[in-house]
């Protein structure tokens, strides 16, 4: 099948977490790094840190001139050797209470970390099918348990899980791989902005909203705060994205971290009812109804 030990990368939201890493790493291990950035202070930091290798593009994976802009940079650089590898890590948080959700939250969620890796996606598979490159998807152990009150996120990554399974049977003729990354708890600021966020919107919810969920978000910010303490570093999944790429044969999936691995072959083999319980224990979550 694939697999390219050297050759040219593109990796998005490369600003920080995973995304920096895997850029970093890739740099490291020789491949030419197009680094997906938004701000320009993040191309400098990237380019102080990398060797020369390294080229940071800007890139709005919601934005089609954008994404239009990056395609012309790295085909001018790559030309006929076309890409070993495209890395769709750029994304975002996102959650609240189902019943009150505002539609237009759900839909930028997955305006970011779905519609945008497809958008991608399209955008550089020419140059892929000239390298027989390799696709990978960054989703979560989100994409196979989900969790309260981060419904847009899970359904995103729920989501990027059937878009990595039917694009690698579309291009199984081209030899281009498909290989859907799933970590578990990482080190990443991700996890603290979820949590400001979650305080945030705590505090903007409408009073009957409050009062219904205020407890339960409150205690699942918390959640989300030790959740980030005992992430491991986004170093490891970086090494899992060079291996996909490396790799002649790379696994459909990868499981990264302790609690992924759990969590996949709890949900893989327990009744849904008794995996049910087992997670809403885990969560501690206030399960009392409040007054009315």
């Amino acid at each position: 099948m694939a697999g390219n030990e050297s050759g040219a990368v593109v990796v998005t939201g490369a600003s920080t977490g995973i995304g920096r890493a895997a850029a970093l790493f890739l740099d490291q291990k020789g491949y030419r790094v197009f680094a997906g950035v938004r701000k320009q202070a993040d191309a400098k930091s990237l380019e102080e840190e990398a060797s020369d290798r390294l080229t940071p593009i800007t890139i709005d994976v919601t934005k089609g001139r954008s994404i239009s802009s990056a395609k012309q940079k790295v085909q001018r650089v790559v030309g006929k050797d076309g890409l070993a590898g495209l890395v769709n890590n750029a994304g975002v948080g996102g959650g609240g209470p189902i019943e009150f959700l505002p539609l237009d939250d759900l839909r930028d969620t997955l305006e970011v970390n779905l519609v945008g890796q497809v958008a991608v996606t399209q955008a550089f598979l020419p140059q892929l099918r000239k390298a027989k490159g390799t696709i990978v998807f960054i989703a979560s152990i989100g994409g196979r348990v989900a969790s309260p009150f981060l419904s847009p996120y899970n359904t995103s990554k729920f989501g990027i899980e059937a878009l990595g399974e039917s694009l690698r049977h579309e291009l199984r003729p081209w030899d281009i791989d498909v290989a859907v990354v799933e970590p578990g708890s990482i080190d990443t600021e991700i996890w603290g902005k979820g949590a400001e966020t979650m305080t945030d919107r705590v505090s903007k919810m409408p009073a009957n909203a409050r009062r219904l969920y205020g407890r339960q978000l409150s205690r699942f910010g918390e959640v989300l705060m030790e959740t980030a303490s005992r992430g491991i570093s986004p170093q490891k999944v970086a090494k899992v994205i060079h291996k996909a790429i490396a790799s002649n044969r790379p696994r459909h999936r990868y499981l990264v971290g302790r609690d992924a691995k759990i969590g996949a072959r709890l949900k893989g083999t327990l009744p849904d009812r008794t995996f049910s319980k087992l997670a809403a224990r885990q969560a501690k979550l206030p399960t009392d109804v409040p007054a009315k």
